[in-house]
């Protein structure tokens, strides 16, 4: 089953964050759309409230459906602080009950990520890059044991470097390239890019969304439900892309793969990919899977 739920953190478009601290959100949050849903045990939770936010997800999880654990993940607060070794083994229990992994914030060395993999075997991980050390160490984070894709925590970058990004986050143009260079050479899934904090304005997501997909991430962190229709859609290719992509792969293959030319423009094996690319799109993440056992938390 670890190889079902590492596809599921892979072909993910959209992850929606709920509070661990207000797990009446949770069904809203499985049943907005989004492919996986991040219960946050981290920024969304005052320091007081975390054990109580940790045992409500504890409950809460047990009392799901198969389907809806293979759809979550856990936002650990970041290694170094007070609640870590509790969250971790809150997650060395959930690991093996159908939990699709965890999201570790700050990560800034493979290390840590080997440790939290050995603590929890074959649960997928998504470690945030947050920091000017975490891209320092970018390799070694992507290279981990059991990391299956990058996360951009782009509102901590900025702070963290002292910067004052404008709207179009020109400025993080080279964090972002380096992230999709280290995902491809590690052969992990695309990265997934940082949130859009403007609630109510669908015309910002869909540029922050279009930049994402531009720079070759796949997926995109959230902040509220309303958002997931619209990462969808702009993530997914065109019409028209996906017409020029079919004539594509049929052309190169009335050339039995060898150069052609079709439009004006010459096809060869790069243009085959992208055409490969754009219609491998198109396909859903992976759909709900089957029995994963009971949960092992304690009531």
């Amino acid at each position: 089953m670890t190889g079902v739920l590492h596809g599921r953190v892979a072909l993910a478009r959209s992850f929606l964050f709920v509070p661990a601290s207000r797990p009446e959100r949770l069904a809203k949050a499985l049943a907005s759309g989004a492919d996986i849903v991040v219960v946050d045990l981290e920024d969304a939770v005052e320091p007081p409230a975390k054990d109580s936010a940790r045992q409500a997800l504890c409950t809460r999880f047990g009392a799901l459906e198969p389907a809806q654990r293979g759809r979550l993940m856990v936002r650990i607060n970041a290694r170094g602080t007070a609640w870590h070794a509790q969250d971790v083994a809150l997650l060395a229990q959930l690991t093996g009950s159908g939990l699709a992994g965890a999201m570790l914030p700050k990560a800034e060395d493979g290390l840590a990520l080997a440790s939290l993999a050995g603590a929890c075997p074959g649960l997928a991980l998504l470690p945030l890059m947050e920091s000017a050390s975490g891209f320092h160490a970018l390799d070694a984070v992507a290279q981990a044991p059991q990391v299956v894709r990058l996360g951009l925590g782009h509102i901590d970058l900025q702070a963290d470097l002292g910067m004052a990004c404008g709207d179009d986050e020109a400025e993080l143009a080279p964090a972002r390239w380096s992230m999709v260079v280290a995902s491809r050479h590690a052969g992990l899934a695309a990265p997934v890019d940082g949130v859009t904090i403007r609630l109510n304005d669908p015309q910002q997501l869909r540029a922050d969304t279009a930049r994402s997909r531009r720079f070759g991430f796949s997926a995109k962190l959230c902040i509220h439900p309303a958002q997931i229709a619209g990462v969808h859609a702009a993530l997914a290719p065109t019409e028209a892309e996906v017409a020029w992509a079919h004539r594509v792969v049929d052309a190169s293959g009335l050339a039995q793969g060898g150069a052609v030319q079709l439009d004006g423009a010459m096809v060869d094996a790069p243009v085959l990919l992208r055409a490969q690319q754009i219609l491998s799109r198109q396909q859903a993440p992976v759909g709900s899977q089957g029995p994963y056992g009971s949960s092992a938390c304690a009531e």
